[in-house]
């Protein structure tokens, strides 16, 4: 897939505009667990997912993560070219929790053609929107959703991902994603084991009870 392909408004650039661009972007490959980005202020550009998957984070005063949302094929990242986005007043930081390739568009080139495209302007904010949304749906689910509901979402979706019910990941993982502690991450899974819901290896989970782990998600007691 080439990055033409990829990138959203391409057909929408004048000729001059897609020439600037192809001849400014560089693809980049990363390796699992690799940190794309460290949220002090740097400003690398954007990012346009080829292949692969990100995590976008941000930490709290205590060293504790939590994501915001993640990044799949065709996705852009904004975040690491928070110096053309004026409104961010809080540090993101990005990882592949994938082996990963992307395009980098040099911040100085995409600011450019957003001043001079109104579809790259147009789907600039309509993005910053969607990620915004993101961040507001994740502070409702840390307000108002109690933990285990939210172990359990992460827990479906984790094997929705990887299209399979056995899924290697450590409690460790699974508390950076959700804001917690791994302590309480292994209570609560424990408690699902006793449940019947999972069951607990070192380094795997394994959904046995999908269907009790749904009503869970839901909030369904019967």
């Amino acid at each position: 897939m080439e990055f033409q392909n990829l990138f959203p408004v391409w057909e929408q650039l004048s000729p001059k505009q897609q020439s600037r661009i192809l001849g400014s972007v560089t693809l980049r490959r990363m390796e699992k667990g690799s940190l794309i980005h460290s949220g002090s202020g740097e400003c690398a550009g954007l990012l346009l997912l080829k292949s692969g998957q990100l995590r976008a984070y941000i930490l709290s005063e205590e060293g504790r993560e939590v994501t915001i949302y993640r990044l799949f094929e065709r996705d852009m990242c904004l975040f690491t070219a928070s110096c053309i986005l004026r409104s961010i007043q809080f540090d993101v930081s990005v990882e592949a929790e994938k082996d990963t390739e992307f395009w980098l568009i040099p911040a100085e080139v995409y600011k450019a053609l957003m001043s001079e495209s109104a579809p790259v302007a147009n789907y600039t904010n309509e993005l910053m929107a969607s990620r915004f949304s993101d961040v507001m749906w994740l502070i409702e689910q840390i307000m108002w959703k109690s933990l285990d509901r939210r172990v359990a979402s992460f827990l479906l979706e984790e094997s929705a991902l990887e299209e399979s019910s056995e899924l290697r990941v450590t409690h460790e993982r699974i508390a950076n994603h959700l804001g917690s502690h791994r302590e309480v991450i292994t209570r609560m899974l424990r408690y699902f084991q006793n449940e019947g819901m999972v069951q607990l290896s070192r380094g795997k989970i394994l959904l046995v009870d999908r269907d009790a782990l749904e009503k869970l998600q839901e909030g369904r007691t019967e």
